[in-house]
Order: structure tokens, then sequence, then C-alpha cells
């Protein structure tokens, strides 16, 4: 049961960017161009540190700041019946071992919010996310998205985003950037 919950949550994820595949690494980065900050170098930027989940490599600090509330959320989401249901082609692989959709969710969500928030050189080359969202163009999707779908997203998104210290200021600029989204992802 606890593994079907994970799932559940890593599904709703989905919601956002399951078909996305992993950004690839520049060389070099590239300032802001205005000169300011971009909410990625707010989120941590590209100060390289030791990777958690990766013993003996390093991350940038932005990005793993970004993977942990997202794998947070995830949590909370598993635990959320309100939105849990779109995705059961991912619990059913949970449900029976198979955790490679949920690493490339992971991954994948994880990429595709540190290039939505301004990380300079990371690139994304993932489908749009009208395509994503959409069971006719997404196979792993088993359902379009609701307003309240959505709604439940940024909710939990928001407790994962508690969880893990996030400050209010930053929770409420990747709100932001995730209402933009809305348009995209809820088809009904």
């Amino acid at each position: 049961m606890k593994i079907i919950a994970i799932l559940s949550g890593i599904a709703m994820l989905g919601f956002s960017a399951f078909t996305m595949p992993s950004c690839s690494k520049n060389s070099g980065t590239t300032p802001p161009i205005s000169g300011k900050p971009t909410l990625y170098d707010s989120l941590g930027g590209t100060a390289m540190v030791p990777d958690p989940a990766n013993p003996g490599t390093q991350i940038e600090k932005g990005r793993l700041g970004i993977r942990s509330v997202l794998d947070s959320t995830i949590f909370v989401i598993a635990a959320d019946t309100a939105i849990n249901g779109n995705f059961a082609v991912l619990l059913n692989e949970v449900s029976m071992g198979n955790l490679s959709g949920y690493t490339a969710l992971s991954n994948n969500l994880t990429d595709f919010v540190c290039v939505a928030t301004g990380a300079k050189n990371f690139s994304y080359g993932g489908k749009n996310m009208a395509d994503a969202h959409n069971p006719a163009t997404n196979s792993r999707m088993t359902g379009k998205a609701a307003n309240s779908d959505f709604d439940a997203f940024v909710h939990d998104l928001v407790i994962g985003a508690k969880k893990n210290g996030l400050p209010d200021n930053l929770i409420s600029s990747v709100g932001a950037l995730v209402e933009t989204l809305r348009s995209q992802v809820v088809q009904m």
C-alpha cells in the first residue's frame, strides 16, 4: 500500500512533466541577461555541492533544492486521493516493482523546473505541456486534468516546499510560475 501511495504522488508529478527528457549539461554557465538573479539562483544557483542521493558526486545547489522540494511533493501527492487517479500506468508499474517510470518522472520534473526557473546551463527538449498532459499524445496519462486537479497539485507543491523550508516569498514565485502552465495542463 505504501508503494502505491508513493507512486500515486509520483504520478501526479507527471502532471507537470512525465514525458520530458532529461536536460543536458552545456559547457559553462550563462549569467542572467539582466544581471539580476534568476529564480533558479534564488533557489540555490549553480554552486556545486555534494549530492546526498549519489555519494561521491556533485550537484548544483539549485537543482538539489528543486529536486528536494519535488521529491517531498511526491510523497504529499501520494496521499492525496483527489489527484492520483490520473496515473494508473505509473501506479501499476510501481506496484509491480518497476520504479523506472518513477525515476524518470522525478528526474524529468526536476529538469523541467530547473529550466523554467532560469537555469542557464541546462536545456529542455521534451513535449510541450499540452501534449504531455493529453492522453491522446501521452499514453502514460489516463485522463485529462481538470482545474480541481491542478489546484490540488499546487496545494501539494506548497506543502512539499514548506517541508523543505522554502521561504514564503520563493514559494509565491514558484507558484506564480506554475500557474502560467494552467491553461496548457488543464484540458477539460
